[in-house]
């Protein structure tokens, strides 16, 4: 009998690299490989547009300490890919070390992507780091969006994670236009999350970050007005970043509040620029 051989601690917990080119006028995959626990479904069309969609999967179920997750998209020239999850990404317990996901997103000349997975879930002694750094043509087009939410707790209190940090750092044609770094530890008593200028009592947050040669003022004011009914309680923030695009930020006590408010977005963008149906991505 063959002795099993140990892992390879080299190895990320799981890989995912997937590269999408434009054939007949339809957005298919050129390059795949994936390793571990990550995987993706096989492709859909969603309309008639050309666009690809990919859906990737975790069949472990969820991060633990120290499990690495490498992730590597490319878009290549004039094509289009739409990007989401099968489900919520749930970091569980991660005592000795956190769980890490490491995201690179390269976009050719007039490619597109849609980054819209579900939410992701911190549980009780969590820690979580996800670097996400993307490269973009001058006229290519990114929508990407998170939502953070906390985790069940035998005690039933909110925000019993340890720390959530995500960092996306977006360069256009060479020069870096974007670095947002969003920092959430509950158990750091000089911020607590219900302070002032922090979540106060909101529970949920929301995150949308769009660069694209279309974006101007009067489209971030539009999408204001269109906004403003579903945020009663004024916890949504839209702004121009220094280039062609805009940052959005969303308080909530849920999920579905702040993703009805992100695919109204989404949806208005859709139409406007592809004359694409509001987005149905059809997991239920």
């Amino acid at each position: 009998m063959t002795e099993a051989q140990p892992a390879d601690p080299q190895l990320p917990t799981g890989e995912l690299r997937l590269t999408v080119g434009r054939r007949g006028g339809r957005g298919v995959a050129t390059s795949q490989y994936h390793q571990g626990a990550l995987r993706v479904i096989r492709p859909h069309y969603l309309d008639a547009s050309g666009q690809v969609a990919y859906t990737i999967v975790n069949p472990g179920g969820g991060y633990l300490g120290g499990d690495v997750y490498d992730v590597d998209i490319q878009v290549e020239e004039q094509a289009r890919l739409l990007l989401t999850t099968q489900s919520a990404t749930k970091i569980y317990r991660t005592p000795g070390a956190p769980a890490l996901q490491h995201t690179r997103i390269r976009l050719g000349p007039g490619a597109s992507l849609e980054y819209v997975p579900d939410q992701l879930i911190a549980y009780r002694d969590a820690t979580y780091r996800q670097q996400t750094v993307v490269e973009l043509a001058a006229d290519s087009s990114l929508v990407m969006c998170d939502v953070v939410t906390p985790g069940w707790s035998p005690d039933g209190d909110l925000f019993r994670y340890e720390e959530v940090r995500l960092r996306n750092e977006i360069h256009r044609d060479g020069h870096l236009l974007a670095l947002d770094n969003l920092l959430i530890r509950p158990g750091d008593p000089a911020s607590p999350l219900s302070g002032m200028l922090f979540l106060e009592d909101y529970s949920h947050l929301g995150s949308m970050l769009v660069v694209d040669p279309r974006v101007d003022a009067d489209l971030v004011q539009e999408l204001q007005d269109l906004l403003a009914p579903l945020d009663p309680g004024g916890q949504l923030g839209l702004s121009l970043l220094n280039g062609p695009g805009f940052a959005l930020r969303a308080l909530s006590r849920s999920t579905g509040a702040l993703n009805k408010m992100l695919f109204t977005a989404i949806d208005l963008l859709r139409h406007r620029w592809y004359r694409q149906q509001p987005l149905n991505l059809r997991k239920y």
